[in-house]
């Protein structure tokens, strides 16, 4: 039996699955249910919502079987499920109260002979009316169980309504806008969450009231507000409110990156990473790099000139006059390309050497490594003994994976050997816009207050 901590997942054995939603006794009843979801996270149509009124999808393949002996379940036969149902996402809901008045909470994956093969202790709830568990999804031919625990407080209704159900309007139940949905305390890493939505839990600030906004148009400095209270409540939550630290961004620019680039997708990202160094970074400055056969230190990105830095910098012109967008703001193409020389494959090491570089002759605040890739990661023993060599120095590094690629050791990091303390965390996703700003920041922040914990312990950071 495989015991699961929230984000890690397990191969599920195969044939017939049962998922059962077990809690201490004398607890609240937690409803299950389920949702079958295809490639763009959404039902195909509301009879996907698999729940006690509608206990079966049309196919049969998942079905609500309610109470049992060892709580709420579902069952799924990943066999049975339509070719165009990417994943099935399990969740548990309460009538009256919230999560917190419900201890012990799990999800357990049964075999089809009953037989226990994994299990995952949801981290305790706190407003959440409804939990997401976990996920079972295709991968490789195969299927895995992802394990979430992340929560909403506006009840099954937000929950279905989020991934695509058709809910009946309620205007009694209708939350104000500019608001920003629940996520519990402990959430990690490592699955596909709904898109952002407008459910209640803060209030979000004027950005006039923002110096750093002025000047911004007006539709990058909303965003940019928004975000930046998304991470100050999940600094909040991680117990980081006052932490000072630095951040650097280290962006991929090796060819198989070209699509993020052309769409716009790494200029966006870019924009949702500034609010991190603005809350984190006493000049709320971030430090950035690029890479890929050879690497470049970029200007520094300050939120007052962020459409300005991303149009001068994130962008892959490519070789031989091959123009690959976005164009320069008044439209004009980038030739020749001012940054040629950072083209081609992946040198991860040789960029990690110049942050080493960079910080051991800047001793400060501790460093927080935001680093992206595509993966190709094919230097993992350079990687492993720079990781290993950098324990002793204040910096975390947080690599986040873009898409389904080989990512080397990075994928086997939190394993990885022979450190003073564990440096490193990494964390994959097939799209990075489907991620809300909640989920991005919860992730990226996940395992940053445990190194901090320990590197104060190990003397790192003082």
């Amino acid at each position: 039996m495989t015991t699961l901590i929230a984000g890690a997942n397990v191969p599920v054995p195969a044939g017939p699955l049962t998922l059962v939603i077990r809690r201490s006794a004398n607890a609240p009843t937690a409803d299950a249910s389920a949702l079958l979801l295809g490639s763009d996270g959404k039902v195909r149509f509301d009879e996907d919502f698999v729940f006690y009124n509608q206990p079966a999808a049309a196919d049969g393949a998942v079905r609500h079987i309610g109470p049992t002996a060892g709580g709420e379940a579902v069952t799924v036969d990943p066999d049975a499920l339509p070719g165009d149902v990417e994943r099935v996402v399990v969740a548990a809901s309460v009538h009256e109260g919230t999560f917190a008045a419900v201890p012990g909470l799990s999800l357990a994956l049964l075999d089809g002979a009953g037989v226990t093969a994994a299990t995952f202790a949801v981290p305790a709830g706190g407003s959440e009316t409804v939990m997401v568990l976990g996920e079972l999804y295709r991968r490789q031919g195969g299927w895995k169980l992802r394990a979430i625990g992340q929560g909403y407080d506006t009840g099954l209704a937000g929950l279905a309504g989020d991934y695509g159900v058709d809910v009946a309007d309620d205007a009694a139940d209708t939350p104000p806008a500019g608001t920003l949905p629940v996520v519990p305390v402990g959430a990690t890493p490592g699955w596909e969450p709904p898109p952002y939505s407008d459910e209640p839990t803060m209030r979000l600030p004027a950005p006039a009231d923002d110096p750093q906004l002025a000047g911004l148009p007006p539709e990058v400095g909303a965003r940019v507000s928004l975000r930046k209270e998304a991470v100050r409540i999940t600094l909040e939550k991680k117990g980081l409110t006052g932490v000072r630290a630095r951040v650097a961004l280290v962006l991929d620019r090796s060819g198989s990156m070209r699509q993020l680039y052309a769409g716009g997708a790494v200029g966006r990202l870019v924009e949702r990473m500034a609010p991190i160094a603005a809350k984190l970074d006493d000049d709320g400055e971030l430090d950035a790099w690029i890479f890929a056969d050879e690497y470049a230190a970029l200007d520094t990105v300050r939120i007052p000139e962020l459409p300005q830095w991303i149009a001068n910098n994130v962008y892959i012109d490519g070789r031989n006059k091959r123009p690959q967008a976005p164009p320069l703001p008044d439209g004009s193409q980038r030739v020749p390309d001012l940054l040629s020389g950072v083209y081609g494959g992946n040198n991860e090491p040789a960029v990690i050497e110049d942050i080493l570089r960079r910080y051991r002759g800047e001793p400060g605040a501790p460093v927080l490594v935001l680093f992206y890739s595509d993966g190709g990661v094919n230097r993992s023993k350079q990687i492993q003994r720079l990781l290993t060599e950098a324990a002793g120095l204040p910096i975390f590094w947080q690599f986040v994976g873009l898409g389904r690629s080989d990512y080397g050791i990075l994928e086997r990091i939190d394993t990885m050997p022979g450190r003073l303390v564990d440096n490193a965390g990494f964390f994959q996703v097939d799209d990075i816009d489907r991620i809300s700003d909640v989920e991005l920041y919860e992730r990226i922040l996940s395992e940053f207050p445990q190194w901090l914990t320990a590197a104060r312990t190990a003397g790192v950071v003082r």
